[in-house]
């Protein structure tokens, strides 16, 4: 029999009508009444560590997550955590970073519609979460709408569709249909035990350029954080004429500031080298995203700042694959899944 620890945070899977809209106010074992176990051989048990909106969700709450899962680890086969859509990819890439090793499976779900609704794509999610849980694969996972992707690589991309999350520039891990799993690669991991370390930088900034940024935006950048990732245009651009950014730039690495550069442009990554407007920017220690999505660049840049103070050992970090975040292609070999 798989013992399972189903851990409650709150979200619309859990919310309930509010004087002011919906709100999360189901605890753990309610939501666990929808779930449907046809085989018998499942024992969940259930914890309600917080109950709230995932706009409300501070990396702080994914350390505590990290430290109930770790505290529980060696009693429960497998681990769900009910979360609130809004953020939840943040979350499933910071536990990724924290909770290296796995051995177990950490599978995060919700919803788009409350569970306690007639119409909802809730009990379907609930219960195709436990059912992966149950296997035996380590790491991060989320599991919305019949489809798991690794926890690295998850991004809502719509705000009422209950295919609301799609894996970004890496393949889904598995489907499932009918409580049936379909898997489409296995994750194994390359580390020999589970690796914790919660250690957080929250002092990141993200900064989305426009035609017309103002280049004093960096210097209260400078003044209030300990990195910046800079979503540039295309392949990496970078403004250099009229409002030039460079300058700016050119003083955060010096300062000791993190630079790093991304893309607005959801798949496929970036290529500093590939245009002028790249290369201008590419002379400074600034670092690479590659093709890892907003959420696992916020989430690995506050951890990586939690770790060290060292721009190269930032660097390093950043542009090392783990958990899957990034693609071999980018850069090393992923040695941390």
């Amino acid at each position: 029999m798989k013992k399972l620890l189903l851990i409650a945070t709150g979200g619309t899977i859990a919310s309930i009508e509010g004087e002011e809209g919906l709100v999360p106010g189901l605890s753990a074992e309610e939501l666990l009444q929808y779930f449907q176990d046809t085989e018998k051989n499942i024992d969940v048990s259930c914890k309600i560590l917080m109950n709230r909106d995932s706009t409300n969700m501070q990396p702080e709450h994914w350390v505590s997550m990290a430290e109930t899962i770790t505290q529980n680890y060696s009693q429960y086969d497998g681990f769900i955590i009910t979360h609130g859509t809004d953020t939840l990819g943040y979350t499933s890439a910071g536990l990724s970073y924290m909770l290296q090793g796995l051995s177990k499976p950490v599978v995060i779900t919700g919803s788009q519609v409350p569970i306690s609704f007639k119409k909802t794509d809730a009990k379907k999610n609930l219960n195709d979460a436990v059912r992966f849980a149950c296997e035996d694969v380590g790491g991060v996972f989320v599991v919305f709408d019949g489809r798991v992707i690794i926890g690295t690589r998850a991004v809502k991309m719509r705000t009422k569709s209950f295919d609301a999350f799609e894996s970004i520039n890496h393949p889904y891990v598995a489907t499932i249909s009918e409580n049936k799993i379909q898997y489409v690669w296995k994750p194994t991991s390359s580390l020999k035990e589970l690796t914790v370390n919660t250690k957080l930088c929250p002092d990141v900034f993200l900064l989305k350029l426009y035609p017309g940024t103002k280049p004093e935006i960096f210097d209260f950048i400078k003044a209030h954080y300990k990195g910046i990732i800079i979503e540039s245009f295309g392949n990496g651009g970078v403004p250099f004429e009229e409002r030039s950014l460079l300058p700016k730039i050119k003083d955060l690495t010096e300062s000791g500031i993190a630079v790093l550069i991304s893309t607005q442009c959801l798949e496929e990554g970036h290529d500093l080298y590939l245009y002028e407007v790249g290369r201008k920017v590419a002379q400074y220690n600034v670092i690479v995203s590659g093709d890892m999505n907003t959420e696992a660049i916020v989430a690995k840049l506050m951890w990586a700042l939690g770790q060290t103070e060292d721009q190269q050992e930032i660097k390093y970090i950043i542009e090392t694959p783990i958990a899957r975040d990034l693609s071999i292609d980018w850069g090393k070999e992923d040695k941390h899944s």
